[in-house]
Order: structure tokens, then sequence, then C-alpha cells
């Protein structure tokens, strides 16, 4: 049985979770409108591991969030996850972000889903899922417009989520479109991937492993103050 460490930092939920065998038993979350990675992630991986009564010398590996989403949320999430790795001697390995976003929809019929992260303005990172969570289309950076993902609607009913649904909302009017709403990516869902993940031993190398950040970050104009 493989106990996982599973960290997602990817959007504004700062979320851990630790899972055996692939079950969650002990979730800590935080969704706020400020980024508070920097000063959660830490207090709750301790207090994940605490409420368990789970030492990190018992895990088996730790698994991230690998992006796409914020450049500082993910270098966040991807240094603590490397720092645990390299301090226990452990495995790691990386979750799609857009994968665990995915598995937030309880399929109940035939369809299709879009999981969508705000990347400004019009645009969005975006996959397509079939009803088995199978990609069926990659990961992209795209405008939203009002043909946007009509391939797939004209023959299929499509869910959306995400922080980046409410736009593509205003712009797309389908009888097919199902709109879900406040759903973020939760390291809740990380727990079966990661550990199909650590069972078929796909594990990252710790020296080179970068977050899938899909567009260059970009830094802001600094103000002028005189």
């Amino acid at each position: 049985m493989a106990l996982i460490l599973s960290i997602e930092s990817a959007t504004k939920n700062c979320s851990v979770a630790l899972a055996a065998d692939g079950e969650v038993i002990s979730l800590k979350e935080l969704h706020e409108e400020k980024f508070s990675h920097a000063e959660k992630l830490h207090s709750f991986i301790l207090e994940v591991m605490a409420s368990s009564d789970r030492k990190l010398a018992d895990l088996d590996a730790v698994a991230v969030s690998k992006g796409p989403g914020s450049y500082t949320g993910l270098r966040i999430g991807v240094s603590a996850a490397k720092g645990l790795c390299y301090a226990l001697g452990k495995p790691l390995i990386s979750v799609p972000t857009l994968e665990s976003l995915a598995r937030q929809i309880e399929m109940t019929e035939k369809g299709l889903i879009v999981p969508l992260l705000d990347a400004r303005r019009m645009e969005v990172y975006s996959a397509v899922y079939n009803d088995h969570f199978e990609e069926i289309r990659e990961t992209r950076a795209e405008i939203i417009e009002a043909g946007s993902f009509s391939d797939y609607l004209n023959d299929n009913k499509v869910f959306f989520l995400g922080d980046g649904a409410s736009k593509t909302r205003e712009a797309i009017n389908h009888p097919n479109a199902v709109f879900v709403k406040d759903r973020f990516p939760s390291a809740r869902e990380m727990a079966r991937i990661a550990e199909k993940k650590a069972a078929a031993e796909q594990f990252e190398d710790l020296a080179y492993f970068e977050p899938f950040y899909l567009k260059d970050f970009v830094a802001g104009k600094p103000k002028r103050y005189f």
C-alpha cells in the first residue's frame, strides 16, 4: 500500500492531501483571492500528516500538480515537493493539473469534460477528456470565442469547469454546454492518479523536473512612484 502526499498549488487553491492506496485520509486546503501558498503550504503539509498520525518518513512518494497554472504557485508547489523528496529520499510524481480538475465531474452519462484555467483576458488553459478521463485533446492556451469547442459540442454534452468557465460561458451559447460552478484543482483528485503512477513507477527526475508552464512567464512593469 502506497502512502502518498499530494500538493496542489497551480491556482488560488492551496491544497494538500494524504492518501493511502489511492484513498484520501487527510485533506487541508484554502481557496482565497490572494495567493497564500508561500505562507500556508508547509503548515498544511504538517497538519495533514499530524491529523492522520503519520510521519513524513512514512511516505512512499510525493506528488505535485505540474501545471499549467500560476507561475508563482507552480514554483512554490514544485519547490516544496522537491525539497521533501530530496530530504526524505522519496520519489517524485507529477500530476497534470487539468486531468485532476476533470475528475471532479462525476460522469453518469456519456459526454466530454473540458477543464479550464483562467489565463487572463479571454485566454484559458484547456484540454478535453472523455467520460473515462482519458485525454482526447492536448492541453493548450487558447482565446475563447463563440465557436470554441464547436467540434465537440455538436455531437456531445460537454461539461466545462474551472476558474476559466465563467468567461467561456460568456462566449459560448450551445444547448450541449453544461457549466459547472465553483470548481478548482484540488489535491483530493490527485490521489488516484498518483497511486496509479506509483504502481507503474512513473517517477520524475528530481534534478531536471520543471513545472509545465505552457506559456513563458512575463513579468509586469514595475510601478512608478515618482
